[in-house]
């Protein structure tokens, strides 16, 4: 899955950050509240793990606001208060659960799994580009059935191009939404992962998906 953490306790959102992705999930880390808010808008995440306390808005508030604007994904919330009150707003605002700190890590990962079944429509699980599937929730790649071993980063920009079948995507934007950096100096980050993945999708078949947008940056071709 692609989780986003929205945590202003940079030393919780570190140990969250590895331990999802030892986890094999994609991660994506924000430490305040309007960041937060605008990573979520994309709605590029299965599930959102919101703090209540952030600077700049809280957590009530950004779920609040994400729900006002259609965005369904699941927010789970974690929270220091566990008093009743606090609860029932933070459901009211459209949350979908609630962990207070301290917490088991093996206790997050269950509630992420139980909020992310809630009415997850089947064919949102697979991504699909002719004979290439990303499977979501098996963290597997296979083209024309055959496994396709990928690193998180590959991963992460292969679902990102899938998810935009026959658009093109220009290296900035890329950088934004899978790397979380916003310079172009890194864009050759960009070129030398789409080199390694095209080599793993596209080597051995006549129909490369993975093409280059003269200009602008890549995409992935719409079957």
């Amino acid at each position: 899955m692609r989780l986003l953490v929205v945590e202003d306790d940079r030393t919780l959102a570190g140990l969250l950050h590895k331990a999802l992705t030892q986890e094999h999930h994609v991660v994506d880390v924000a430490h305040d509240g309007r960041e937060g808010r605008e990573l979520a808008r994309s709605g590029v995440h299965d599930a959102v793990i919101l703090d209540v306390m952030l600077p700049s808005m809280d957590g009530v508030e950004i779920a609040h606001q994400l729900r006002a604007e259609g965005i369904v994904t699941p927010i789970l919330m974690l929270t220091a208060r566990d008093g009743l009150p606090d609860r029932l707003r933070g459901f009211d605002a459209g949350v979908d659960d609630y962990l207070s700190k301290p917490f088991a890590f093996e206790e997050l990962l269950a509630r992420l799994r139980a909020i992310t079944r809630r009415g997850a429509p089947v064919e949102d699980e697979c991504l699909v580009v002719g004979n290439l599937v990303l499977d979501r929730r098996a963290h597997e790649v296979t083209r024309a059935g055959r496994p396709i071993d990928l690193s998180l980063k590959e991963y992460a920009l292969l679902e990102y191009l899938m998810r935009n079948p026959g658009q093109a995507l220009s290296r900035t934007l890329i950088l934004e939404r899978v790397w979380e950096y916003s310079f172009d100096s890194f864009a050759n980050v960009v070129d030398a992962t789409i080199r390694r993945l095209r080599k793993a999708v596209d080597e051995g078949y006549e129909q490369p998906l993975i093409q280059t947008v003269r200009g602008v940056g890549y995409k992935i071709k719409a079957q």
